[in-house]
């Protein structure tokens, strides 16, 4: 369940909280194959199993773009803003891809509020996210995002 928070008053009190984990989410093929499609980028290295097979990685991997994306949803798990008319993904400050999501393997994200600060109409979040692989050393993704939310 995500946390919930009912207006900008609550949002703006929530600075330096940690938001804790999403659930896991599987990477199949097919949707590495769907966000192939969306975005033209077939690179073997995501759609093409045998040759990956033989490849860097011993199979195929998740675009990176597929993994920022998947963001959103997991993001949506952590965090509940109630009592506003709008929400807007307003950016990022900071993304790195520290290791390749491997197709068959989960991810999960933690995010904890690094700021929280009044704008004109609502208030801007920044988010610190790590995107987690089930049984990886090292994080898929890691984000600094920016939200922005008006009363």
């Amino acid at each position: 369940m995500p946390r919930t928070v009912h207006g900008l008053t609550d949002l703006l009190a929530l600075g330096g909280t940690d938001l804790g984990h999403s659930q896991w989410l599987g990477i199949a093929q097919d949707r590495v194959n769907t966000f192939a499609d969306a975005t033209g980028d077939h690179q073997w290295i995501h759609t093409d199993p045998e040759r990956a097979a033989a490849g860097p990685f011993g199979t195929p991997i998740a675009h990176g773009y597929l993994t920022l994306s998947l963001l959103i949803p997991l993001w949506s798990e952590l965090l509940e803003v109630e009592g506003v008319t709008t929400k807007v993904n307003y950016g990022l400050n900071k993304v790195r891809f520290p290791s390749p999501v491997t197709v068959g393997s989960k991810i999960r994200v933690h995010g904890a509020i690094a700021s929280v600060a009044e704008v004109k109409g609502g208030a801007e979040v920044t988010v610190d996210l790590t995107v987690e692989i089930d049984g990886g050393a090292k994080p898929a993704a890691v984000a600094q995002a920016v939200y922005r939310f008006y009363a």
